[in-house]
């Protein structure tokens, strides 16, 4: 394909590291003598449909050097889903920018805008190369060892449960539970991570409750008071989509109120966590408190994780590489090349568009233990070199004293 110029745009929700991905691309992109110009996309696809497009290439070099660390999402986000009365105006903005190289960073929905865009562009006569760069705090992608932004997300969602459970160790005697919660609509990813948390055979968190499985409250309920038994306290962790086994959010109550009726706690925007701390403190008359992050973990940079923000950065420019030498169509992955117990190192591959478009990934069986409430061996295998090494506080070894 003749020279063109360059295309990119963020979707969906932010990571942490999402910017270095950005970073990447515009990197690689000023260095090949396949592109002209390189624009992005302000707010997403919006900004193809209303002519909001900056201009990349003239940005000063320590900024492009600082979008490597900075979180957020540089140039704006979008959820808009496209619909087919918008792609003879995005393809109008194609042209008009002489637009041949496409790149978006996002998730599943983001791939499948790519893959149509590029699709309708190419009908129609105007030649131009897709490549999408993951991410997802959620890691759900299908196709990738992991995606950009979950090994930082997960460090995040790891130090707060470790830091809170020491809390919760030591406030024992006031509050006899905390739960935390996790974003992660249908995927346990992030929740799993809280087991990096767990230094100790009595540490947090006790029991994580994955979107995998089907939430049953006499179960849970039992878990609890075993727990409590065995540690004095409880520390649970609970992704934000679990479910009960017909599909109702465990968000949306099933308590009643003093009249009889039951309460639909989602419809006021109540929470898992909430849902579950109500139900333990009907249970067991206990006081407890609940912590919801909600998108915290995808714009702490401060817990980000270094491997991460690389990863990031070198799938961008991957990205480059692929477009340029013809492979479009595609979105980046990271494939693992080596065994848990050897350094950890990763390698590029491919995957169509429309493969990730329509699959998600949830957590697999062997990464959950056969009681639902914990991860196994194989799971701490792949997310240690991910979150890398926590730290390990003082405690107390609180020998009574004797007269």
């Amino acid at each position: 394909m003749s020279k063109g110029n360059v295309l990119i745009g963020q979707s969906g929700g932010p990571t942490s590291v999402i910017n270095s991905s950005l970073a990447g691309i515009v990197d690689a992109a000023m260095k090949s003598s396949k592109i002209g110009r390189v624009l992005g996309m302000r707010f997403g696809i919006e900004g193809v449909l209303g002519d909001f497009l900056v201009d990349l290439g003239s940005e000063q070099a320590a900024v492009l050097k600082g979008l490597r660390s900075t979180p957020g999402s540089a140039l704006g986000s979008s959820r808009l889903k496209l619909k087919d009365e918008h792609f003879p105006d995005v393809l109008k903005q194609l042209k008009k920018y002489d637009i041949r190289y496409y790149f978006m960073i996002g998730g599943n929905d983001t791939m499948d805008t790519i893959h149509r865009v590029t699709a309708y562009a190419n009908d129609n006569g105007h030649e131009m190369i897709g490549v999408g760069v993951p991410k997802t705090v959620d890691n759900d992608l299908h196709g990738t060892d992991h995606t950009p932004g979950y090994p930082s997300a997960a460090r995040f969602v790891a130090l707060s449960v470790l830091q809170a459970g020491i809390l919760a160790r030591d406030m024992q005697k006031v509050d006899q539970f905390v739960i935390y919660q996790s974003i992660g609509r249908s995927a346990g990813w992030l929740p799993a991570a809280a087991a990096c948390a767990r230094l100790a055979s009595d540490a947090p968190p006790h029991l994580i409750l994955f979107p995998e499985r089907s939430f049953d409250r006499s179960t849970f309920l039992a878990a609890v008071a075993a727990a409590h038994q065995k540690y004095g306290f409880v520390s649970i962790v609970c992704g934000e989509g679990i479910s009960n086994a017909d599909g109702t959010p465990v968000s949306v109550s099933q308590t009643k109120d003093k009249f009889g009726n039951v309460e639909f706690g989602a419809m006021g925007g109540t929470s898992a966590a909430m849902m579950l701390h109500r139900m333990i403190g009907d249970e067991f008359g206990w006081r407890g408190e609940f912590q919801v992050t909600e998108s915290l973990p995808m714009c702490a940079a401060d817990r980000g994780v270094t491997l991460d923000f690389e990863e990031a950065f070198a799938c961008g420019q991957q990205a480059v590489t692929l477009a340029t030498t013809g492979s479009g169509g595609v979105m980046v992955t990271m494939n693992r090349i080596n065994s848990p117990a050897e350094d950890y190192r990763i390698g590029f591959g491919t995957i169509p568009l429309s493969e990730v478009a329509n699959h998600e990934r949830p957590m697999p069986d062997h990464f959950i233990t056969e009681d639902g409430f914990g991860v196994t061996g194989a799971f701490m295998d792949y997310i240690k070199p991910l979150v890398g090494e926590l730290p390990e506080y003082s405690r107390l070894s609180a020998k009574r004293a004797t007269p």
